[in-house]
């Protein structure tokens, strides 16, 4: 059997060999630079996703904190508008019932001060001699040691006669007014007589109803800085009693609220003819009057609709 022994040159391709495992190398360093940088850039990118997600998370949760300021604010904008205006209605309500009060505290004041002095004049005027004698007499007769003239225990003959001539005189006096008082005390018990027979009936008379008419001046004004107003009733005495007048006062005052007025086109003649009379003879300056005048004519008046 034939031999046929070959001989291989391996140099090419172990020195090729050598160059891929170079290669390989290469390539092993560049994987793990590779692989080094994509890490690098993974971690970079998770940083900016994680702080972009941070950056919106933050907004998203400021936003809603901020609509949640707005809308709150916004409430208690609107509550305290509301408390202001609540403020301001009881306010005014403050002010009314002030006026309120003043005016039926000023009512009824004048109302009780009238009763006071009607029933005190009643009073006195049920028995006027006994009255007159506790607020006049009884004062005088307290205060006789006062008015009675002393004399001197010790003195000469010329001073006793003088004193006992003025002692004289002051009894005399005295005496002048005792019979005065009773003069006045007859009198009176006469006139009392004659008032009560025309008081007192002797028989039972009927009378015909009937209704007259009565002037009455409403007059509102300001007695304060605080726009308190006052109301009065002027009516004229002439014909009416005490009481009467006070009967037809409270009358309308209490329907005084009750009255609708409304505007007057113009001054009415008779009152523009009265007032340029008082001010015609009213003795002040030109300038004044003139001021009055104006005042007048820019005046606006109301009339009660009945």
């Amino acid at each position: 059997m034939a031999t046929f022994n070959y001989t291989v040159d391996t140099n090419p391709m172990a020195q090729t060999i050598g160059s891929v495992s170079n290669h390989v190398k290469a390539t092993t360093t560049a994987v793990v630079a590779m692989q080094t940088a994509v890490i690098m850039a993974e971690e970079k990118a998770a940083d900016f996703v994680c702080e972009n997600v941070n950056k919106g998370f933050f907004a998203l949760l400021r936003s809603q904190n901020s609509q949640k300021i707005a809308e709150a604010l916004s409430k208690v904008d609107s509550f305290l508008m509301q408390l202001n205006q609540q403020t301001k209605q009881l306010l005014a309500i403050k002010g009314r019932m002030e006026r309120d009060y003043n005016r039926i505290s000023v009512r009824y004041m004048k109302i009780f001060n009238g009763l006071n002095i009607n029933l005190k004049q009643r009073v006195i005027e049920l028995d006027k001699p006994v009255m007159n004698f506790a607020l006049r007499e009884v004062e005088k007769i307290s205060n006789r040691n006062r008015q009675l003239t002393a004399t001197v225990p010790v003195s000469q003959m010329e001073s006793i006669s003088i004193s006992q001539k003025i002692v004289a005189s002051h009894v005399k006096n005295r005496g002048f007014k005792a019979v005065g008082a009773m003069t006045k005390f007859l009198s009176d018990i006469y006139e009392q007589k004659k008032l009560n027979s025309r008081i007192m009936l002797s028989s039972v008379s009927y009378f015909e109803n009937s209704t007259i008419s009565l002037p009455v001046v409403i007059t509102e004004y300001n007695f304060d800085k605080y726009n308190n107003k006052n109301v009065e009733i002027n009516i004229q005495p002439i014909g009416l009693s005490k009481q009467t007048q006070d009967t037809i006062k409270n009358v309308v005052m209490s329907n005084v609220d009750n009255m609708k007025w409304q505007n007057e086109a113009k001054i009415n003649r008779e009152i523009r003819s009265e007032f340029n009379t008082i001010l015609a003879k009213a003795n002040i300056s030109s300038r004044v009057k003139d001021m009055a005048n104006k005042l007048f004519l820019a005046n606006n008046y109301q009339t009660v609709n009945i």
